[in-house]
């Protein structure tokens, strides 16, 4: 598959698809999260790939959605479906975000069901929608030089890319919310001893590491951790996921419309503290 940003490889069974947009820190602009999509949907219904690694490259897994593509207004043309031309151009920049997250929520959902174990490969930072994305796989491996961040009241965003599904579930309502409100930048290890990473391996050896596991589970009964992935997913209502994901969009539009979201987004790019409104 030729693509901008995103690159699919394979090793055996193993399914590899890599985020390459290091200049942006792997953020998703439209293009991307198109892409993404398409890649994903390929990797996870193609029956000779037997285990589908997501990564991200130097030293970045994913930051989420483009703010710099986001503030600029994102691409004009493709912004049609969503603000069709009877109502105008909307105010805010809602309808940027709701464009690029239709495609990731579409892939994250995609990833979930996917009857194949899917591993988030975090080589560096995952922050945001990032952070989302490598929660929402089967397995996530850390190498030790990663880290973890919830990262969305920065700018006044409330959380999407499933980050407010799973964090619940995997580390329980209590340190969700302590996650999300204190916002504290996880190491790999502490990440792991919350319960939100399976594996961390050295840096030095993280690739050879990563690598053996991912081909263990191309080896091994997929059939069988279909079915247990599928039992596992309705035992933990993740079949709720879908429902959730469009709830997710319609707050974080809502907050992206907000006077908080355009302070905040300011001071990201000039690098100063925002001051918040609480509106």
């Amino acid at each position: 598959m030729e693509s901008a940003h995103i690159r699919v490889t394979h090793d055996g069974g193993v399914g590899v698809l890599t985020i390459d947009r290091r200049d942006r820190f792997n953020s998703l602009d439209v293009q991307t999260a198109r892409e993404l999509r398409k890649a994903g949907l390929q990797l996870a219904r193609d029956e000779q790939v037997r285990c589908l690694v997501v990564r991200g490259t130097g030293g970045i897994f994913c930051s989420g959605a483009d703010l710099k593509y986001i503030r600029a207004g994102g691409d004009p043309k493709d912004l049609g479906y969503l603000t069709p031309e009877a109502r105008g151009q909307q105010p805010g920049f809602g309808a940027i975000f709701k464009q690029i997250l239709e495609y990731l929520h579409s892939t994250i959902s995609e990833l979930r069901r996917a009857p194949k174990p899917v591993i988030a490969a975090v080589d560096g930072v995952a922050a945001a929608g990032g952070m989302g994305l490598a929660m929402c796989c089967d397995l996530v491996i850390a190498s030790e030089r990663s880290s973890f961040e919830y990262a969305y009241f920065k700018t006044a965003l409330c959380g999407a890319e499933s980050s407010t599904f799973f964090l619940p579930k995997l580390v329980g309502l209590r340190r969700a919310m302590d996650l999300a409100l204190l916002n504290p930048r996880l190491t790999a290890k502490e990440a792991k001893d919350l319960g939100l990473v399976s594996l961390v391996f050295p840096d030095a050896t993280y690739e050879t590491e990563l690598m053996a596991v991912a081909r263990r589970l191309a080896d091994g009964p997929t059939a069988s951790y279909a079915a247990a992935k599928r039992l596992m997913n309705e035992a933990a209502g993740v079949d709720r996921l879908d429902f959730h994901l469009d709830r997710e969009i319609e707050a974080l539009v809502h907050s992206a419309d907000s006077s908080d979201f355009k302070e905040g987004i300011t001071a990201f790019f000039e690098k100063r503290p925002p001051k918040f409104e609480g509106h």
